[in-house]
């Protein structure tokens, strides 16, 4: 990990946030609600410029931003003077349509930072998403987040040729953090169940350059459909393993250090592949921001159904309480995978 990974890391989150936030912004302000502030940043305040009528600030923590609506997050007994302009007073599908309005942000930056590379064409590689412990890539010195540089379109095109090589001595040319070097290792002719020969998982990156704007941007939003599927598949095997009492998948998710270390190995490699791999945050943040739980933009659109199915706005104070109960499991939740994106730097 490079204090430029750190930087890289910062700085794109706290962009992808920002956008997220803007949508949010945006559609309040389509609907003529109040906007009492717009944040960079999270608290404690450094500057602030009033506007018209919104606080627009920047703030000493510098990983993302806020959008803060009038009537939003106050008591059910506070004073409303202009409920035309109030997000609590607005109708269910206006409400909805402001919570859902930076998950569409996310995934249409997502969408065009994938179709910018269809337009432009990237080399292709084999991104490594996670090597198992005592296998051949183990044995070799492949590591997660290391790319195997080579010819190969697609994860499938590369399982082939392992495949067509079993028990066979590989050369395998690995580019780390910018550096290229060489490995061999011998693709085991029986893995275990559950493991590659090798014992990686293969994610493909690169892309053939497209012939026109056109099909690039149908090619980034067919891409960034897939993978947004994608996404839901994995993070449903993630729940479904929980449920399961099984939590191996959940330790195979990256966290903030495990994404620094990516992004390092991303940016090394070009501006192009960065995009390739913000573009892929920006899916998962969108993703992620819909799932139907307490603190999310999803789950507040939920809270919105569950007012139409019973004819009548859930308590706020159970809603504050939800959330506040969801925001302490997430922050749990990336504490534990913090926790073991570090153990594995060692």
């Amino acid at each position: 990990m490079t204090l430029l990974s750190v930087i890289i890391f910062i700085a794109a989150i706290s962009i992808l946030i920002i956008v997220h936030e803007l949508g949010h912004f945006g559609a309040a302000r389509f609907f003529k609600l109040k906007v009492e502030e717009f944040g960079i940043g999270f608290p404690p305040r450094l500057f602030k410029k009033k506007g018209k009528e919104t606080i627009y600030s920047i703030n000493a923590i510098p990983l993302g931003g806020f959008v803060r609506l009038y009537g939003e997050g106050g008591l059910e007994k506070e004073e409303i003077t202009e409920p035309e302009r109030s997000f609590r007073h607005q109708k269910a599908w206006k409400r909805a349509i402001i919570l859902a309005a930076g998950v569409v942000m996310n995934f249409i930056v997502g969408w065009l930072l994938l179709s910018t590379i269809f337009m432009v064409g990237l080399p292709q590689a084999m991104f490594v998403g996670d090597v198992s412990p005592q296998s051949p890539a183990a044995e070799a010195g492949i590591k997660k987040g290391d790319l195997i540089v080579g010819e190969y379109k697609n994860a499938e095109a590369f399982i082939e040729y392992i495949k067509a090589n079993e028990g066979k001595e590989l050369t395998l040319t690995i580019n780390r953090h910018g550096d290229t070097f060489e490995v061999k290792a011998i693709p085991r002719v029986n893995p275990p169940e559950g493991e590659g020969r090798l014992g990686l998982i293969p994610i493909p990156i690169g892309v053939e350059k497209e012939g026109s704007i056109f099909k690039g941007l149908a090619e980034g939003g067919k891409t960034a459909i897939g993978m947004s599927f994608e996404i839901v598949n994995i993070l449903g095997d993630i729940a479904k393993g929980l449920f399961m009492g099984n939590v191996k998948p959940l330790f195979e998710v990256s966290g903030p250090v495990g994404i620094i270390g990516l992004l390092g190995t991303a940016g090394s490699l070009g501006g192009l592949y960065l995009l390739q791999f913000l573009a892929v945050i920006s899916l998962n943040l969108a993703v992620f921001n819909i799932l139907p739980l307490p603190a999310l933009d999803g789950g507040r659109l939920l809270f919105i159904i569950i007012e139409k199915i019973k004819g009548s706005p859930v308590k706020h104070v159970v809603e504050n309480m939800a959330n506040a109960i969801g925001f302490a499991v997430l922050i749990l939740f990336m504490l534990v995978i913090t926790i073991k994106d570090i153990t594995n730097l060692f």
